[in-house]
């Protein structure tokens, strides 16, 4: 199996498990009427962000490699962070645009590493999360417009 692959997998493992720690933190802290909406979506995107670690971890099984674990951890969701204003929404939407960006980016690349490497599982594994990334993209982009018409 390509080395590529499994880079990538591991990659989109990390980068979902950060997500759904990212999403958690910040609709714990976000504060505020206009908020409930935004972190509403986050407690849903959790359940399926993690289901995505789950398929990629069984991914990487079924190729004979592993997911990282804690220790092979390296955080890179600076803009998801918590803003310091608990009633910055705008600031969580453009950190969640972003994620979904980079995981658009990692997803794509790994539909184009998997096609090289003649891996249909995992290009079509690929492909059906990249849709869901896309949707939420989607959705966020809405709520950036409303926050930025209603500012």
């Amino acid at each position: 199996m390509s080395d590529q692959v499994i880079d990538l997998l591991r990659k989109a493992y990390s980068d979902e498990i950060e997500t759904v720690m990212n999403y958690q933190t910040n609709a714990i802290v976000l504060d505020g009427v206009r908020a409930e909406e935004i972190k509403e979506s986050l407690q849903q995107d959790i359940q399926e962000e993690l289901t995505h670690a789950e398929q990629l971890g069984q991914r990487l099984k079924q190729l004979n490699a592993r997911p990282p674990a804690s220790s092979e951890f390296t955080a890179r969701q600076d803009s998801l962070q918590p803003p310091e204003d608990s009633t910055d929404v705008l600031a969580v939407i453009n950190g969640v645009l972003d994620a979904e960006e980079d995981a658009i980016d990692t997803y794509s690349d790994l539909i184009d590493a998997a096609e090289a490497a003649n891996d249909p599982v995992t290009e079509d594994l690929a492909v059906t999360i990249l849709g869901d990334e896309e949707a939420h993209r989607t959705e966020f982009h809405g709520f950036k417009k409303e926050y930025q018409t209603d500012g």
